[in-house]
């Protein structure tokens, strides 16, 4: 059978769904009437936020080929959705707006399909817009990619002009899949769902042999082995065929119902001595939070939903933790703020949980004195690899600083897109930042592409709404790690009464420190009650106080009822509600309530 397995792949807001709308309706796949926007983006989470979220595969008839189409969210918070829809193509068409050019995620998507060796074939969208200009961007695209530019196609998705010629380009250019040539049956899971009918649902691709339904298959990474009640394809909703053969990308009831059974990136085989396919690179979380129930009978349902979610979405890692002021609950690993966003809406949704979200943190690696680590330091907290390293995100987890060698942040590399215009602005925002300048180059007269180097923990709050701000709305960023980097990093503590409230404490760059504290406090002042006695709140970096704000105490009017006589008998009552005040603040404790506490974690 003739098959070509494709992506779209293209910077947010580029056209990509709407392509893959034109292209169900010219090859027939869906009528006219069955077809509404944004068919593929099926969550009602990616129809009103106008992005897509997660990839959809479909197949679809052009000219007697079988083509298979998996469409791709553009937002560099979900390139594992993307790195996983690559693996399991050969080609992909890179979409770019005529009237915007090339953006920053185009770069980081198109740089993630080359690494995979698939075929580009390059398309200009919105060639109706007033704004259009092709021949500019035609000419970024073939400084880009080398090519020509008879082989940039011009299109108008929204109208339907040009799609069926994109069609042709992708029977035409894009090689037809080929197996390994092993013996046996092997299938690369790429995605997988946990459906409330049929348990378990991997969505894969064939290399070899092929998946009939009612045979016996092993999972070679968990060591599972299931019954395949059902075989199909996706017309975009579940198509039963009974077989799958070699080039096909199609899915596969398990019946699991345990999710740990089935996970992206896994290898179905005929027999559990194959080898295994190459899977996917182990993600690395750049953002942490903590996610807690608002009701603590909550914990067992948020972990039953975050499971759940979990094997839908790869990218997402969880472990338990306890708070002293929110109770039980997960530190969850997200790939940005956008993903912690949809995740936790996913959840209040989707799963009807009631969260609280602490403010986004990145993992630290905290190098160890001691020789004996695990008297010091959790030992779950300990790289397996070298147990002199601890991975930290929750500062409450920080050792003395007597026992630590060294502390290391993440970095990463930035690029930016913007106007000519906005450089200035936007280096001097990455200079607060502690960004480290590399290069600038012009994609054409109006248009620079910046690349920085800077720590994740400065760009994972505000900073994108500090560039937009800062750019007028018209600049686009993309990141990739780059590894850690020992920097001058201390844990700043929130003391109450002197006492310290470890839930509050934080990881801060020592330049930073004053000024962090000082927010903090003065967040503080405005939400502790007051009580009958002063209650100083200070920011403490070791046995340095760095920042203070003081909560006044309540002030009875004990000489009220007096009426004439000496001044002495007002004093003598002034002077015995001074020691009482005294007394009752050493005896006195400041008790955080859950409200304070969220003013100062929640995201802002």
């Amino acid at each position: 059978m003739d098959i070509r397995n494709f992506c779209i792949i293209a910077h947010i807001d580029h056209g990509k769904s709407t392509l893959a709308d034109r292209m169900l309706e010219v090859t027939g796949t869906k009528q006219m009437r069955e077809m509404k926007e944004q068919l593929l983006d099926s969550m009602d989470l990616e129809r009103e936020r106008g992005i897509t979220i997660k990839l959809t595969p479909v197949r679809m008839h052009w000219k007697s080929v079988q083509l298979n189409l998996i469409d791709t969210p553009g937002h560099t918070d979900f390139r594992y959705e993307v790195s996983r829809s690559l693996a399991a193509c050969e080609g992909a068409i890179l979409l770019v707006d005529a009237s915007q050019g090339i953006q920053a995620q185009t770069l980081a998507v198109l740089y993630m399909a080359l690494e995979h060796d698939l075929k580009i074939i390059p398309v200009l969208n919105k060639i109706d817009l007033p704004a259009a200009d092709p021949e500019r961007v035609s000419e970024e695209v073939m400084r880009l990619l080398g090519c020509e530019r008879e082989e940039i196609l011009l299109i108008s998705a929204k109208e339907g002009r040009g799609v069926p010629e994109v069609l042709d380009a992708v029977i035409e250019r894009i090689p037809v899949p080929r197996g390994s040539g092993g013996t046996g049956t092997r299938a690369l899971i790429f995605d997988a769902v946990m459906d409330p009918y049929k348990g378990a649902v991997a969505y894969v691709r064939v290399i070899d042999g092929e998946l009939r339904k009612g045979s016996t298959i092993h999972l070679l990474g968990t060591q599972s082995k299931f019954e395949m009640l059902d075989v199909g394809h996706f017309s975009p909703h579940y198509v039963s065929d009974g077989l799958l053969l070699a080039g096909q990308i199609g899915y596969i009831v398990t019946g699991a119902k345990d999710v740990a059974h089935v996970r992206t990136g896994d290898t179905v085989a005929s027999a559990p001595d194959l080898q295994p396919l190459p899977g996917y690179k182990h993600v690395q979380p750049m953002v942490f939070a903590g996610l807690y129930p608002s009701e603590a009978d909550d914990y067992p349902k948020l972990r039953e939903s975050l499971e759940k979610l979990a094997l839908n979405d790869a990218a997402l890692s969880m472990e338990p933790e306890r708070n002293v002021a929110l109770g039980n609950g997960f530190r969850c690993g997200f790939l940005g703020l956008l993903h912690m966003d949809i995740v936790q809406e996913r959840l209040e949704r989707e799963h009807d949980c009631d969260l609280i979200i602490t403010a986004p943190s990145v993992l630290y690696e905290v190098e160890l004195t001691s020789s004996r680590p695990a008297e010091i330091i959790r030992s779950s907290l300990l790289k397996p690899d070298d147990q002199q390293t601890a991975l930290l995100s929750n500062p409450a987890d920080f050792p003395d600083p007597a026992h630590i060698k060294e502390v290391r942040e993440p970095w990463v590399k930035l690029e930016v897109v913007c106007r000519k215009q906005d450089v200035g602005p936007v280096m001097t925002l990455l200079q607060e930042r502690r960004g480290i300048y590399i290069s600038l180059e012009y994609l054409d007269a109006d248009r620079a592409l910046l690349h920085f180097e800077v720590p994740l923990a400065g760009i994972v709050l505000d900073f994108f709404d500090a560039l937009k701000s800062s750019t007028s709305g018209y600049a686009s960023m993309s990141y990739e790690p780059l590894g850690y980097r020992s920097g001058d990093l201390v844990k700043m503590s929130i003391l109450l009464l002197g006492e310290p409230a470890d839930a509050l404490s934080t990881i801060v760059h020592k330049s930073e420190a004053q000024r962090a504290g000082a927010v903090i406090c003065k967040k503080l002042k405005e939400v502790i009650p007051k009580a009958q006695f002063q209650i100083p709140i200070q920011a403490a970096v070791g046995a340095k106080v760095i920042a203070r704000e003081t909560v006044s105490a309540l002030r009875k009017d004990v000489t009220g009822y007096l009426y004439g006589g000496d001044v002495t008998r007002k004093n003598k009552l002034l002077d015995k509600q001074k020691k009482g005040k005294k007394r009752m603040k050493q005896m006195g404790k400041v008790t955080l309530t859950q409200d304070a506490f969220l003013s100062v974690l929640k995201r802002s």
